[in-house]
């Protein structure tokens, strides 16, 4: 049975997981292994999603299950991403309760963070619909690997997103499991309704060239050239731990190329 939540379309057998290892197939019928399992959970700072321009100096009830529908070499959650991991049950109740109760400590809502969360959109629109009629934000940080008909499912209760556009290559992408039309088309479909910033982390041998950056750049210029952008330093990580981090002056200098082109754009990590 093929998956429709992401462009990989996984054709899922009984008792096997797609690519994200959250979806089976039970008794003939797709089924979320990972819907409410929360691997993590903490009141962080809005910046840390990072979210620069979105109620700057709030903080935010973040939380993450597991699995992730790309393969990154250096991704840093990597103990979540590639596989079930120990978690706790949390319904869509019990996390916006904790996020009301979490209200006079600066708390403005609910992030879906961690792994990749859009994998189980289900759990996102139950969620959010459920805090945006208690009054609470919900911010999505996501890789934008997802089509269209799944991601109109929470579309509307989705009040800003941090999205990684993590090449400006359609080659780059899929050496890494991704498509980039399909992450561009996430970028626009969002920034028609909510506040929407991206991420460019900065690879050394992926990504980190200046023609590149400025290709990005000009990617996201063609969407809305107010759209945020912060350009981030690679710390080694996952299966890049020997992997120095990238020349911090090469950071600035990506910056100051991606400003000719954007209105905002923010250096991470540095």
């Amino acid at each position: 049975m093929k998956c429709e939540i992401c462009p990989h379309h996984c054709d899922i057998q009984e008792g096997k997981t797609g690519i994200c290892h959250a979806w089976t197939m039970q008794d003939g019928a797709l089924t979320s292994l990972n819907y409410g399992k929360v691997t993590s959970l903490a009141l962080d700072p809005i910046e840390k999603k990072p979210l620069a321009q979105f109620y700057p100096g709030s903080r935010i009830l973040s939380l993450g299950s597991f699995g992730c529908n790309l393969n990154c070499p250096w991704c840093q959650n990597d103990s979540i991403s590639r596989g079930e991991a120990e978690s706790v049950f949390l319904s869509p109740e019990e996390i916006v309760q904790k996020a009301k109760e979490l209200v006079p400590a600066g708390n403005i809502g609910i992030a879906f963070t961690y792994n990749e969360p859009m994998i189980c959109p289900g759990f996102i629109e139950d969620t959010a619909k459920l805090a945006h009629r208690e009054g609470l934000k919900n911010v999505l940080v996501t890789n934008g690997m997802i089509t269209a008909k799944a991601h109109e499912r929470f579309l509307p209760f989705i009040d800003a997103y941090n999205i990684d556009l993590k090449t400006a290559y359609a080659p780059s992408y899929r050496s890494i499991g991704g498509d980039l039309d399909a992450v561009v088309n996430t970028i626009r479909r969002a920034s028609n309704i909510a506040h929407v910033e991206v991420t460019t982390l900065i690879v050394p041998g992926f990504n980190d060239t200046e023609e590149e950056m400025r290709t990005i750049a000009q990617i996201i210029s063609s969407i809305d050239p107010a759209i945020v952008l912060h350009v981030t330093r690679f710390f080694p990580a996952g299966r890049m731990k020997h992997v120095p981090p990238t020349d911090v002056k090469k950071i600035y200098h990506f910056a100051e190329a991606a400003r000719e082109y954007l209105t905002s754009v923010y250096t991470g990590n540095c």
